[in-house]
């Protein structure tokens, strides 16, 4: 079967009222990105409240929908067959041929669901759904009608042309990116956060992301992970800025005149304050963590409350009341699981607590980190200014 284009159906965007034409362009604008790499050449657009990607020429079938099934904002990709528009006896005769091809065994229920968008077409809708039934009956009588439960839905859409379509293939949902602002992922090489960023972009939000390196205690390997990470994340995120912080300096400080119980928790919460550095600079309307309630001793409820002291903006963490197994789960959908895996960490044994707290007093790390005061501006000016910014697209 040769699918001429797809009809791409859409969830909460059809209840967004006089706003819904700025979530259905953003749709559009995913879809041209999802589809920029694939073979064959495509017409995304809008035509009656509905979205289309005409397919033009020869292109990757396959290709093409797994690119439309990492487009937030789809809920069903449709293929569909284009005719032009006929009088009801050939029409019969392409939905026989269709029929034919796509259910060559027959044995199954089948309902035909016709829409005259076309107004000038000579039939109304009910008279199209007796016609082309009757006629696939004839054609196959060993398919049943089954108005209430069918096996297939046969969709007859007349307008400019006729679309013929019954399958369709499940869309990831959610929102459109880039319909509710932009936020900075704390990225690092392990599971949990690029899950994170996905799990927030799938709301519509745009992703920037900071990813602490620590040379040379850790690999230019463990550096190039993280950047594999955020690739296979832009696969559904869209284009993504990734800050690289040289955050070794820090560390050592912290090592050298901090308490060892709390080093974890310090450092985290020096890494909040310059992701949120940059996620202010850049616009962006809160922090996204990969954090899940009790995983690790950072990790405590106390432990969140500490880091989140030294923030303004808002923290979302959309793993927060996920186990580890949940959390896999979704990492090994969206195939970041077996890079997350390598075994190339992106922080140095030496400089995580042998025996960490796990019920920090924020004004006791406060007065710890009081120990910081001569160098740590210094610090964390040349760990902001040395930054290096990398555009990341899948």
């Amino acid at each position: 079967m040769t699918f001429h284009s797809f009809l791409i159906k859409y969830g909460e965007i059809g209840i967004k009222g006089k706003n819904r034409y700025l979530f259905e362009d953003a749709l559009v604008r995913q879809i041209r990105y999802a589809l920029k790499n694939v073979d064959g050449e495509f017409l995304v657009h809008k035509c009656h409240g509905r979205v289309y990607v005409d397919c033009e020429g020869a292109y990757d079938y396959e290709e093409t929908v797994e690119s439309l099934k990492k487009v937030f904002g789809i809920v069903g990709i449709c293929p569909v067959v284009r005719k032009q528009v006929k009088e009801i006896e050939e029409l019969k005769k392409d939905v026989v041929a269709y029929v034919g091809e796509m259910y060559p065994d027959g044995d199954r229920t089948f309902k035909v669901e016709a829409r005259r968008a076309n107004k000038r077409y000579p039939m109304n809708s009910m008279e199209i759904n007796c016609e082309l039934g009757e006629a696939v009956l004839d054609a196959y009588p060993q398919m049943k009608v089954d108005v209430h439960t069918p096996d297939v839905r046969l969709n007859v859409e007349i307008r400019e042309e006729v679309y013929i379509y019954s399958e369709i293939i499940p869309g990831p949902g959610g929102m459109p990116v880039g319909t509710n602002g932009s936020a900075m992922l704390l990225l690092s090489g392990g599971i949990d956060s690029p899950v994170a960023g996905y799990m927030i972009a799938k709301r519509g939000v745009e992703i920037e992301a900071t990813y602490f390196h620590a040379p040379p205690y850790t690999s230019e390997r463990a550096k190039e992970k993280v950047v594999d990470l955020a690739r296979l994340v832009s696969k559904y995120a869209g284009p993504i800025r990734l800050h690289v912080v040289n955050f070794t300096d820090i560390q050592l400080a912290i090592y050298e005149k901090c308490p060892h119980d709390e080093l974890t928790i310090i450092m985290r919460r020096y890494m909040m304050r310059i992701a949120e550095h940059f996620a202010k600079k850049d616009g962006c309307l809160g922090l996204i963590t990969g954090e899940s309630i009790g995983q690790v001793a950072s990790q405590t409820m106390q432990s969140l409350a500490a880091t989140n002291a030294v923030c303004t903006l808002p923290v979302y963490r959309p793993l927060i009341g996920f186990d580890k197994r949940e959390i896999v789960e979704i990492s090994e959908k969206i195939d970041t699981y077996e890079t997350s895996i390598q075994p190339f960490e992106d922080c140095c044994t030496i400089f995580v607590a042998k025996h960490p707290v796990t019920k920090p007093n924020v004004e006791r790390i406060e007065k710890s980190e009081l120990n910081l005061t001569e160098v740590i501006d210094d610090l964390m000016k040349t760990a902001v200014e040395t930054a290096e910014v990398i555009r990341i697209e899948a």
